[in-house]
């Protein structure tokens, strides 16, 4: 499980816009594949207080990967798309932290 800052950059004192809250488990015998089920939950602007639902395979090494925008609330209500996701940086030393950027591209009502 996880509760990530979600930032407007990739830089972790950039402004916090929400949280990436989920959970993910290990999909793959034969590579480092990981199922994610996410929430983006957005805590600032016109935002605040709507989720957007992410669901799919992450290939972690990738250097881009896909998954499905299944749904959202408040603003996102109905939502539906996909979310490419890129991993800006990786830091083994450190818990194995990293800082993925995602570009979605969603359909609302």
């Amino acid at each position: 499980m996880f509760d990530n800052a979600l930032t407007q950059g990739p830089d972790p004192s950039s402004k916090l816009v929400g949280r990436a809250q989920g959970f993910y488990g290990s999909a793959s015998q034969e590579d480092v594949s990981l199922l994610m089920a996410e929430n983006f939950a957005f805590v600032q602007g016109k935002y605040n207080g709507s989720t957007i639902t992410l669901m799919g395979r992450n290939s972690i090494f990738n250097k881009v990967r896909e998954v499905s925008v299944i749904g959202g609330s408040g603003v996102f209500r109905f939502a539906r798309g996909y979310a490419l996701a890129s991993t800006q940086s990786f830091n083994t030393s450190k818990s194995d932290d990293a800082i993925v950027e995602y570009n979605i591209y969603v359909l609302h009502y």
